[in-house]
């Protein structure tokens, strides 16, 4: 494709009374790096004398111009040319969708309905199994403690989620544009505590992914008992779907999980209202096939703690609300503080309903089928209304992976805005999402599934125990920010988020301690490890941008000294023209070095050498044990040291196959000094590429 415009002859050089310095200079600097992209041919009208300036742009279908006048990259620049490359963009499409444009991310923005879906479905979800975390541990001490206590701590537990999500609702008023732990705690503690807000977030939300795909998987075979064989590759499959479905972008992610949100609201509210028919007005009270525990341990304290810190899996991501502010429409923060309402709402609502009716109707917890499929079944029997419970829970808990999904990628920016993760994860994908970030999450909550063979009892005690250590550092943080601003309601804030850091510094201590030797201990060490990680990337960056920095008044000017170019010769033949020609238009100080454990063919090369390039004096090194690499970076090295002042620059001569597949035929030596060379100071690769035919 191509475009011509018809402009008047114009001179070819600026009026006399132009200033070469003056303000347009950028300009016709833009120009003339433009012109290369178009073509100017002067045609003869078809009056006489008439003359006009054709102008072609044969590259108009991979570049525009913009108003402004700069240029502008198209769609068509992505696509690529090879066979196998377009096979991979076409596979990319379907999967996760055509490429967006930067401009498009206002569109990703999410209305509340939308946001609860994505950013409350963790939270929403854990009521399907935080019930039967407090069983599992209350059974320990026989049936009469599940019946006397399972109620007084889902009780507790709502408490703290009220101070939770109040403290939380503070933060998103403070921070309209964006208040997760990290950026809260670092703009008011520092870095340290930041980074351990952080580093506990980050297990957090793996292990989030973790546990809600395998209790998804869990709710499967409990109505599938004879896929329980298979729970972990059902388990790895879901975490693919959910990696690919937020790798199609925060918008698309939020139309799949929208709807399997909902459903489960609305199955278990009519689970409850079912449930509430037979016992208040039928007087039906179904009772669970469980038959009385005999205790295995005595009902202390600890015992109690210890439930009670099981339980408090229910609160984990009440935080991801805060965290993605900037996901929300306008006005952000009162979208985000209203759909975090709601969610807290919900969530009491549902947990609270759930441990009501595991008390009402007996229920224990059983090894190969939930509590809440207990529930459900002996409020609807075999009905449909049943599986429609287990289906919904199924997903529910599945898709609740997609709040560490959208809150992972998030924090991970973030970190890597502020140097402390690889840059990459600061880099927008092509439908502007957190690509490195969500399928990095994919992979490490994959791997801890495979480890733990999708057994959602065995993850529970590494679970919450970095969330709420990340609620105190936040709480802490705004209680810091209260008391050094005095803003307008601080003495209010500073009591609400007061309280809530002391509670939750209480219930991370509790939970650490009673879970210890569960698990917990594990937590505890990989979270330092991690602020040690991402201090020790922090220190690398900074030592790099200070050996960067170009400071004018103490930049010495550049030397003009041309470089000393070296060109391996693995023989002599077409590929090792262009490497010769190159090396040759930048230096006179070219020297060809050929490396071999025949002297006799060395001998011969050396003569058909110096009959054909006199001009460029060859060196042959013969190396006994027949290696090629290490005598050929030696001498490089020594040609370093000899003239220290000049660039070493090092011309590889290499052909390329016409069929990927051929590469495996040769032997790859370019390649290997390339990346031999890499790593060598003053020294540069230039890699001349010889392409063969058909």
């Amino acid at each position: 494709m191509a475009t011509d415009d018809r402009r008047p002859e114009r001179p070819a050089t600026p009026p006399h009374d132009a200033d070469p310095t003056g303000p347009d200079r950028a300009d016709r600097h833009h120009a003339e790096a433009e012109a290369y992209l178009e073509r100017r041919e002067l045609r003869t009208g078809r009056k006489p004398g008439e003359r006009y300036v054709r102008i072609v742009r044969p590259h108009a279908r991979e570049f525009r111009r913009a108003p402004s006048g700069h240029m502008v990259a198209t769609a068509q620049v992505l696509e690529p040319r090879g066979t196998w490359g377009r096979l991979w963009m076409r596979l990319k499409r379907i999967l996760i969708g055509p490429p967006l444009t930067s401009a498009q991310i206002i569109h990703e923005r999410l209305s509340k309905v939308k946001a609860l879906a994505v950013f409350s479905s963790d939270a929403l979800s854990s009521s399907a199994y935080a019930t039967e975390e407090i069983l599992l541990v209350l059974v320990l001490a026989g049936t009469t403690a599940v019946t006397q206590f399972t109620l007084p701590i889902s009780a507790a537990i709502i408490l703290l989620l009220a101070i939770v999500a109040t403290s939380y609702r503070q933060i998103i008023h403070a921070y309209p544009t964006g208040g997760g732990t990290y950026i809260v705690t670092r703009d008011n503690l520092g870095d340290l505590p930041a980074l351990l807000a952080a580093s506990a977030l980050l297990i957090d939300y793996v292990m989030t992914v973790a546990v809600s795909i395998s209790a998804g998987v869990a709710a499967i075979t409990s109505a599938l008992p004879a896929l329980y064989a298979h729970k972990v590759e059902l388990a790895l499959g879901l975490i693919l779907f959910m990696t690919l479905a937020n790798l199609r972008g925060v918008r698309e992610s939020a139309n799949i999980f929208t709807v399997p949100t909902y459903l489960f609201i609305a199955a278990i509210f009519l689970m409850f209202a079912t449930a509430g028919v037979k016992l208040l007005v039928l007087g039906e009270v179904p009772h669970g096939e469980a038959e009385p525990v005999v205790p295995t341990e005595p009902l202390t304290l600890f015992l109690l703690l210890r439930a009670f810190a099981s339980g408090c899996a229910a609160l984990t991501g009440t935080e991801a609300i805060s965290d993605g502010v900037p996901a929300f429409k306008e006005p952000q923060a009162k979208n985000a503080a209203t759909t975090l309402v709601w969610m807290a709402a919900l969530l009491a609502f549902l947990f609270g309903g759930i441990s009501l009716l595991a008390q009402a109707y007996g229920v224990l917890p059983q090894e190969h089928e939930t509590v809440v499929s207990q529930i459900a079944r002996l409020t609807f029997g075999a009905s449909p209304l049943y599986y429609l419970v287990q289906a919904a829970t199924m997903l529910i808990l599945v898709l609740a992976a997609n709040t560490a999904f959208a809150d992972f990628p998030r924090l991970s920016y973030f970190l890597a805005r502020d140097g402390f993760m690889p840059r990459q994860f600061a880099l927008r994908g092509d439908r502007l999402a957190y690509s490195t970030g969500i399928i990095a999450l994919g992979l490490l909550a994959g791997t801890l599934v495979t480890v733990f063979q999708a057994n959602t009892h065995a993850l529970i005690p590494l679970y919450a125990v970095g969330v709420f250590i990340s609620f105190t550092c936040s709480q802490a943080s705004m209680v810091k920010r209260w008391r050094t601003r005095r803003e307008p309601g601080w003495q209010r804030g500073i009591v609400i988020n007061g309280v809530g850091a002391l509670t939750t510094g209480v219930v991370a201590i509790v939970i650490a301690s009673t879970k210890f030797t569960h698990g917990a201990w594990l937590i505890l060490i990989l979270i330092p490890l991690l602020v040690a990680t991402l201090r020790a990337i922090h220190l690398h960056y900074l030592r790099v941008a200070e050996q960067l920095a170009l400071d004018a008044q103490h930049t010495p000017p550049l030397p003009a000294i041309r470089p000393l170019v070296i060109v391996p010769l693995p023989g002599l033949h077409q590929g090792v023209l262009p490497a010769l020609t190159f090396a040759r238009s930048i230096s006179d100080h070219v020297t060809a070095v050929h490396v071999t454990d025949d002297l006799q063919e060395a001998e011969r090369l050396k003569q058909r050498w110096e009959e054909w390039n006199p001009d460029v004096p060859l060196v042959i090194i013969e190396s006994p044990y027949r290696s090629l690499l290490p005598p050929l970076l030696a001498y490089i090295e020594a040609r370093r040291q000899d003239e220290p002042e000049r660039l070493v620059t090092v011309v590889l001569a290499e052909f390329v196959p016409k069929h990927w597949w051929e590469w495996v035929l040769h032997n790859q030596t370019a390649l290997r000094l390339k990346l031999a060379l890499f790593f060598q100071p003053n020294t540069v690769v230039a890699d001349v590429p010889y392409h063969l035919k058909r």
